[in-house]
């Protein structure tokens, strides 16, 4: 999980590079790919999806307290370490709560206390009721691994695109085309009883 201040995702294409030149590369068409393929796959499936937002946090407008919020920013597939929208793009899972409406109850930890707090604010924003809410979630930047090598849990090594499927172990690498795979699979067609 991440913490919920992280950057929102940017609705940009997974071609933008940012960069003069006007072909995609390698790593760029790579990613791309992989993405809208998965999304694709799932698609086709009807698998289930969840929601995607960006959370807003209590503030003043005017002298008026405005309570949390979550807002929509669509639908995603949650594939472990990463989300794919239904574009493709990609996206390093930020954090996850169920829409409940706000319970007073006492609470010994603080940890629980924000999570309450963040299923209401999902709620406050037009959430239904149960319904998973996927937020802080940081677009995988293709310009940024080409730059250093990595964006979220997608990593270079060589020409070759991997997955750090365990952020506390730095050799937990998968390729991605592998990783989506199995995936894709298991969230088209989970198992019984799942």
């Amino acid at each position: 999980m991440t913490d919920a201040s992280a950057p929102e995702p940017a609705r940009s294409s997974p071609l933008s590079s940012g960069s003069a030149s006007s072909a995609p590369s390698a790593v760029l068409q790579a990613l791309a790919a992989a993405g809208s393929a998965a999304a694709a796959e799932l698609g086709g499936h009807r698998a289930r999806d969840e929601a995607l937002a960006g959370y807003v946090p209590e503030r003043r407008t005017l002298g008026i307290p405005r309570a949390a919020r979550m807002t929509p920013l669509g639908r995603v597939w949650r594939l472990g370490v990463l989300l794919v929208d239904t574009d493709g793009r990609l996206f390093a899972t930020g954090r996850v709560v169920r829409a409940e409406r706000p319970v007073r109850r006492s609470t010994p930890a603080t940890a629980i206390a924000e999570q309450r707090a963040f299923a209401a604010a999902a709620v406050k924003g037009g959430f239904a009721e149960g319904e998973t809410v996927n937020f802080g979630a940081a677009p995988v930047d293709p310009a940024e691994i080409e730059r250093s090598g990595a964006s979220g849990p997608i990593v270079m090594v060589g020409d070759a695109l991997f997955v750090r499927w365990n952020p506390a172990q730095p050799d937990a690498l998968t390729p991605l085309d592998r990783y989506l795979a199995d995936r894709v699979e298991l969230l088209a067609n989970p198992p019984s009883g799942a």
